[in-house]
């Protein structure tokens, strides 16, 4: 399980390799909400997500020998360009495996990254090509269920309560948990009594069905957020879901389509649905907030095309 001085010692490690992003209170949600809204802005991360500070972290614990085997990893979403982009700066070799389907702006942001992408037309397949260059020697990472990974996302934690002392409640959307592991952990160790909300998409709610059944289960993901399909979340997440949620949030894609209009007609940011599923979640208990409340909405990417754009609007407008 991913500890407090775990996350501590990959903020000293990778802070050379990442972004310290900006937390910035939005006047026009806080009068919505009567209450104090702030928006942490991973999408300004390198690759226009979080996911570079658990790739980063991840290469960071391997030995200089084993970085020359190179990396290989599984990804159709944001953790592919983290991951190519860390081992390019590392000089590292690497593959990442991806479904046929992926959309094809991932497939050339991957690539324009350094890394080798191959193809598989199922899932089962991509696992398999990628256990078969683990087999060869590359090092496999993973996209959420490593506490190297878990550790650099928490690090987001340490910056929000660096800037943002007061916080009493922080919303993180959900794919395989690592996100929200990460950051339960340090808030939590340095203010237990921070709210931890944790968000998912009808279609993708792997963690809800976790929290319902008492363990992990395996799902077909079928949410338009994408970058939330996950097929099952982490055992570690869970357990920390288990101790340390408020409330798990869900959402449909229509409301997460429709806080993403509102924040890029707004606020000028282009997000993902799992970014903007935090505010239709915080919207949906605006009741449980007053004029005190310090409230996070953890925008954790920004990897969205016009084509999705134009396909959510033919769908919900």
């Amino acid at each position: 399980m991913v500890s407090l001085d775990d996350v501590r010692k990959a903020s000293i490690q990778i802070k050379p390799y990442v972004k310290r992003t900006v937390l910035e209170k939005n006047t026009t949600l806080s009068n919505e909400l009567h209450s104090n809204i702030y928006l942490k802005l991973e999408l300004f991360q390198r690759t226009g997500s979080f996911k570079p500070r658990g790739a980063f972290s991840q290469i960071l614990q391997l030995s200089p020998e084993n970085r020359k085997n190179g990396v290989v990893g599984v990804s159709g979403g944001n953790f592919a360009q983290g991951m190519a982009l860390a081992a390019s700066e590392l000089n590292t070799r690497a593959i990442v495996c991806m479904p046929e389907y992926t959309p094809r702006n991932y497939i050339e942001a991957t690539e324009s990254y350094g890394a080798e992408v191959y193809l598989s037309p199922t899932f089962s397949e991509v696992f398999a090509k990628a256990e078969q260059f683990k087999q060869e020697g590359l090092n496999l990472l993973h996209p959420f269920d490593n506490p190297y990974q878990m550790a650099g996302a928490g690090t987001i934690g340490l910056e929000v309560l660096e800037d943002l002392p007061n916080i009493t409640d922080v919303f993180v959307s959900i794919g395989g948990g690592g996100l929200i592991a990460g950051i339960t952990v340090a808030i939590k160790s340095l203010k237990p009594d921070v709210n931890i909300w944790g968000v998912e998409t009808e279609g993708s709610d792997t963690m809800g069905q976790a929290l319902s059944a008492g363990k992990v289960v395996n799902i077909t993901p079928k949410s338009l957020a994408k970058t939330l399909g996950s097929p099952y979340v982490s055992q570690d997440a869970l357990v920390l879901m288990q101790k340390h949620l408020k409330q798990h949030v869900l959402v449909s894609d229509k409301e997460a389509f429709e806080a993403g209009v509102f924040l890029l007609e707004r606020t000028k940011l282009n997000t993902e649905l799992a970014s903007s599923c935090t505010l239709a979640a915080a919207r949906r208990v605006k009741e449980s907030f007053n004029e005190n409340s310090n409230i996070v909405l953890l925008i954790c990417g920004g990897n969205n095309s016009l084509t999705n754009w134009l396909e959510y609007n033919r769908l919900f407008r």
